[in-house]
């Protein structure tokens, strides 16, 4: 989760700020009211037809690089209805995230962390939103994901079964892990009816970057676009088995920087340690080259930085999903996790991992202790691959 830069808690509330009372916002017109059809029985999920548009939640993701790939799912509910209205209930951290995205008309924060029940409060934030939505999509498995939507009297409430909410839940989904192996496959099946084929090519996440709040970003701290910048993203939230050695990292860093580049560090004031150790490796009159940045943006700052690297180097992270939405040239660096289930999407990029035959294994820590699969993996290759996604420059969208 990001850290950062986040405004501190206060009462709980429940919409954004740009947001009417419940009475007054988000309401479908009287005509496309009287439009709508709903049909539902005690084994039926409801059909809705709205003669206009239609107005969908979702019950967001927990982690950046979910929330990034879940962007997809919207762009499915855009094709398939282009007027409908997407909000997304999802904790205050991912508004940066979202706010960059089109599909999405508003995000609305959700006060409890991460595993926190809080039923009554849950039941008031549901009761809250009763009226306003046509469908609800939830994209965590979790039960407690699925009591807002039920205490809303949301007309079909659509996920993934699991953890016995399907007393939740009216169109529940039974996940088949091999017809859709990657995490955006099921994300964007809930746009659809069940075992529907999912369209191709299959769409990509793509954020938008306001040139003014990117340029108040460079302002802010310091930053020059007259040199090549390269972006590291040393950190994992995930645990140590996703993480890189930082003295690859430094190698890499040396590199650019004796080729003219300067160097860009990003993550959360919790890789703010690991950020420093790659710069202290670096030799006096290379060091000043390397800024950074990690525990010192917050994550609209962070993204809208990104947005200017000319290549990015990270591990399997959020950041990493960041940077290809930004459509950043990127090298991603795999251990104990696989690109089979979450790659990054963008038009420049190469996978660099061992394949050692104890990984992927998908544990926060190496089972072994050892964590060959990244310690073996030199920077060489990743150089290289760096090497090779410098062709044509590619625009900030």
């Amino acid at each position: 989760m990001w850290e950062p830069g986040l405004p501190a808690m206060q009462a709980p509330r429940y919409f954004s700020h740009t947001e009417a009372m419940p009475s007054q916002a988000s309401q479908l017109p009287q005509k496309a009211r009287s439009t709508i059809i709903v049909e539902a029985g005690r084994h039926k999920p409801p059909r809705i037809v709205c003669g206009n548009y239609m107005n969908i939640l979702i019950v967001g993701p927990s982690w950046v690089g979910d929330m990034v790939m879940a962007q997809t799912l919207f762009q499915c509910l855009r094709q398939r209805h282009p007027d409908c209205q997407i909000d997304v209930l999802a904790p205050e951290w991912s508004r940066p995230i979202l706010e960059r995205m089109p599909e999405v008309r508003q995000a609305l924060s959700f006060p409890l962390g991460h595993g926190a029940l809080e039923l009554a409060t849950r039941r008031r934030i549901g009761k809250s939103l009763a009226g306003r939505y046509d469908q609800a999509i939830l994209l965590p498995n979790s039960l407690k994901s699925a009591l807002v939507p039920y205490f809303a009297g949301i007309p079909k409430r659509t996920g993934w079964r699991g953890e016995f909410r399907y007393v939740l839940l009216n169109d529940v989904r039974t996940l088949d892990k091999t017809r859709y192996p990657l995490m955006i496959e099921r994300f964007m099946a809930l746009a659809y009816a069940p075992g529907a084929e999912l369209p191709t090519p299959y769409p990509r996440p793509s954020l938008q970057i306001d040139p003014l709040t990117r340029d108040a970003a460079l302002t802010k701290f310091g930053l020059q676009l007259d040199r090549p910048v390269l972006a590291l993203c040393p950190g994992a939230e995930f645990g140590e088995s996703k993480r890189w050695p930082s003295e690859h990292y430094a190698k890499v860093a040396e590199t650019k920087i004796r080729e003219g580049w300067q160097v860009w560090l990003f993550g959360s004031k919790n890789d703010h340690s690991v950020g420093e150790d790659i710069r202290q490796r670096l030799i006096p009159g290379l060091r000043e080259e390397a800024v950074n940045l990690s525990g010192e943006t917050s994550l609209a700052e962070a993204i809208d930085l990104l947005s200017c690297a000319d290549s990015v180097v990270s591990n399997d992270s959020g950041l990493m999903h960041v940077a290809a939405a930004l459509n950043r040239p990127l090298v991603a660096v795999y251990g104990s996790t696989s690109p089979g289930f979450t790659p990054p999407l963008a038009d420049k990029v190469e996978v660099v991992r061992l394949g050692l035959e104890c990984s992927p294994c998908f544990e926060r820590t190496c089972r072994f202790g050892h964590y060959n699969c990244l310690r073996q993996l030199l920077p060489q290759p990743v150089t290289d691959a760096l090497q090779r996604l410098q062709g044509d420059v590619v625009e900030v969208h």
